[in-house]
């Protein structure tokens, strides 16, 4: 009698078999990685505005949003962390996610505002949060000229860019600026004793 042999599965079917296999379960693995990254989303707060250093913190300049930070969770502010008289330890980004380190206690902060009036124009791009220098021309004795400009305080930050009135809303600008307290008083006498100031913004003669 004759035995008729059943074919032999080709090898490179099973492979492609296991193959497909392998396939499906790197895809749901990939869903359950995706589904498990939403629902681990934490609430945290994000700036709306840009809000410089030394501003206090108010909820009305954020927004709360869900997002995956994994094992970075804990380095930023959630909603529930924003608590009265914190102000913001450096310059917050407008649509930056707000780390705890851009927080600080109001009665550690060692900055404060103060507004000049710039004798020069303030260039467009100057608004709140550029870095400029606060530069000053004495009032020489007799009170007639100015000394040759020189910086008075370096690396300041704008508050807000302010409109000028009287005399100088043509030539001018009024200046919100934060600087260090420790600079208040060099600034208060510059401004007392007719010295002319002026913002220029860092960079501006590079």
């Amino acid at each position: 009698m004759t035995t008729i042999s059943r074919p032999r599965r080709a090898f490179w079917g099973d492979v492609r078999f296991l193959i497909g296999i392998a396939l499906v379960a790197i895809s749901i693995t990939g869903v359950w990685m995706i589904l498990s990254s939403s629902d681990s989303a934490t609430p945290v707060l994000q700036a709306t505005r840009t809000i410089v250093q030394g501003e206090a913190m108010v909820s009305s300049d954020f927004q709360v949003v869900d997002v995956g930070l994994g094992g970075l969770t804990d380095d930023y502010l959630a909603p529930e962390d924003l608590e009265a008289g914190r102000v913001a330890a450096r310059t917050i980004v407008s649509g930056e996610l707000v780390p705890r380190t851009a927080s600080a206690d109001a009665d550690d902060s060692r900055s404060t505002t103060i507004v000049v009036e710039s004798t020069t124009g303030i260039p467009d791009d100057v608004d709140a949060g550029t870095v400029v220098e606060l530069w000053q021309a004495p009032l020489l004795e007799d009170g007639r000229a100015h000394d040759a400009p020189r910086i008075l305080v370096a690396d300041v930050i704008v508050g807000e860019v302010l409109e000028s009135e009287g005399m100088l809303a043509d030539s001018g600008s009024a200046v919100e600026l934060v600087i260090d307290r420790a600079d208040v008083a060099e600034v208060l006498a510059a401004i007392t004793s007719g010295a002319s100031l002026s913002i220029v913004p860092i960079g501006a003669g590079s």
